[in-house]
C-alpha cells in the first residue's frame, strides 16, 4: 500500500507539473473570441433568400479554422451552431477567457438594394445618421431577450443615444480597436471591396460595450444587394472574406503582440496600443536598459535612423485629390497606394513622436475619429514599437 501511495503521489506531482506547463503555454498564446452575429430565433436580415445568421456563422467558422491552424492562436466562439445568445452573454464569453480581441461578424442590409460595400465599427458614440441606423438595426435583437430593460440598464434600442448613460469601457481599448478595424478594412480594400465612408467608424453597439478588450464589429457586405448578397452566400465569397479577416487578425497580433517565438512577455506590447505605455512610463522605473531611453525620449536616434511618423486618417479604394477641401482643412496630406487598389491618406510627417501625437489630436479634432499614428523607416512601413526602439 505504501508503494502504491508513493506512485499515486508521484503521479499527482507529474500531473500538476504538466497542467502548469500546459497552462503557461496556453497563457502565452493570443486569444481570439469570434462572434457570429444573430442565431436561433434571431435571423438578422433576410433578402433574396439570403439569411444573415447563416452567413455570419459560416464566415466565423472559416475564420476560426484559419486561426486555429496558425501557431500561437487560441480561438473560442460565442456560438458554433444555430442558437440564440443574449448580446451581453457574447461579451461575457470573451471576458471569461480573457480574450485579447473580440470580433463580431454581421451582414448589412438596406431598402435601397443598390447599397454595397463593407463597414467596420469600433465602440463609440456618433451623430452620423447612417452609422446610428446600422447600430439601431443590430441592437434591436435585445428585445428578444427576457427582461432586457433591466438587464441593459434602461437602454432603448430605438434611441442609440440612451447608451450615453451606460458605463462604457471604450477609452482604454479604443486605440487598439481602431488599429484592428483599420487592418480589416485594408484587407477588404485589397480584395477590391468598397469601403463605405472611407474607413473605420464608431457606433454604439450593445454587443461591444461590455467586452473588456479591443473589439470590432464587421459588416461584411449588403445581403440586400443582389450581387453582393449572392457573393456573401457563396462558398468562394465566404472563403475570400474569411481569409481577409484572418490575415488582418494575424497582422494585428504580429504588430502588437509579437510572433510568440523566443520572446519574453516583457518584450511584447501590452493590450493597450503602444502609445499608452509611453505615456504611463515617463516616471523613472527599474526597467531594462533598452527600454529606458525609449521612455525618456520616444525617438532618441531618429535623426540617424531616418524614421518618420505620419497620421493615417483614412483608407479607400477611391483616389482623392489631396487638397485641404477634401480633408476638412488639413493641408499636409500625402497618399500611399497599394498596387493602385487601396489609397491610404496620411496627415503630417515628423521625426518626433510627440509631434506626431499632436498631429493625431488635431486630425481627430477635425472629425477623423479613427485616425492613428503610423511609422516609416526609409520609406518602408514599420511598427510603432520598432520605431520607438530605434
Amino acid at each position: 500500500m505504501n508503494k502504491l501511495h508513493k506512485i499515486n503521489y508521484l503521479f499527482q506531482i507529474l500531473f500538476c507539473f504538466a497542467a502548469f506547463s500546459s497552462y503557461s503555454q496556453t497563457n502565452s498564446k493570443f486569444k481570439v473570441t469570434l462572434d457570429a452575429g444573430h442565431g436561433g430565433k434571431d435571423y438578422g436580415a433576410i433578402y433574396h433568400g439570403h439569411i444573415e445568421k447563416n452567413i455570419a456563422l459560416a464566415v466565423t467558422l472559416k475564420v476560426g479554422k484559419i486561426l486555429e491552424g496558425t501557431p500561437n492562436f487560441i480561438v473560442n466562439y460565442t456560438r458554433k451552431t444555430d442558437i440564440f445568445i443574449d448580446l451581453i452573454e457574447r461579451a461575457n464569453i470573451a471576458n471569461r477567457v480573457d480574450a485579447n480581441i473580440f470580433v463580431s461578424m454581421h451582414c448589412n442590409a438596406n431598402k435601397n438594394t443598390v447599397a454595397d460595400g463593407t463597414e467596420t465599427y469600433v465602440m463609440g458614440m456618433t451623430k452620423n445618421a447612417s452609422s446610428l441606423a446600422v447600430a439601431k438595426s443590430e441592437n434591436e435583437v435585445v428585445t428578444l431577450e427576457k427582461d432586457y430593460k433591466q438587464k441593459y440598464e434602461g437602454f432603448d434600442p430605438n434611441n442609440p443615444s440612451s447608451m450615453i448613460g451606460v458605463t462604457l469601457m471604450q477609452e482604454e481599448y479604443q486605440e487598439n480597436s481602431i488599429a484592428l478595424a483599420s487592418k480589416i478594412e485594408d484587407a477588404f480594400a485589397s480584395l477590391g471591396k468598397k469601403i463605405r465612408g472611407g474607413g473605420v467608424k464608431q457606433a454604439p453597439y450593445m454587443v461591444l460595450h461590455k467586452a473588456y478588450m479591443p473589439r470590432v464589429l464587421i459588416e461584411m457586405g449588403f445581403i440586400s444587394n443582389p450581387v453582393e448578397g449572392a457573393r456573401l452566400d457563396s462558398e468562394e465569397g465566404q472563403d475570400e472574406i474569411a481569409q481577409a479577416i484572418a490575415d488582418a487578425i494575424i497582422s494585428y497580433k504580429k504588430e502588437y503582440f509579437g510572433n510568440g517565438n523566443n520572446e519574453s512577455p516583457e518584450d511584447r506590447p501590452s493590450k493597450k496600443i503602444v502609445e499608452k505605455p509611453v505615456k504611463e512610463s515617463i516616471p523613472v522605473k527599474n526597467e531594462t536598459v533598452i527600454e529606458k531611453p525609449v521612455e525618456r525620449n520616444p525617438v532618441p536616434t531618429v535623426e540617424i535612423s531616418d524614421i518618420v511618423f505620419k497620421v493615417q486618417i483614412s483608407a479607400t479604394s477611391r483616389k482623392i485629390d489631396t487638397t485641404p477641401n477634401n480633408f476638412k482643412g488639413l493641408d499636409d496630406i500625402s497618399v500611399i497606394s497599394d498596387n493602385g487598389t487601396l489609397f491610404k491618406y496620411m496627415y503630417g510627417e515628423t521625426k518626433d513622436y510627440n509631434t506626431a501625437k499632436k498631429n493625431l489630436e488635431e486630425a481627430r479634432s477635425k472629425g477623423f475619429s479613427s485616425a492613428y499614428i503610423t511609422a516609416f523607416k526609409n520609406g518602408k512601413k514599420i511598427t510603432i514599437q520598432e520605431a520607438l526602439k530605434n
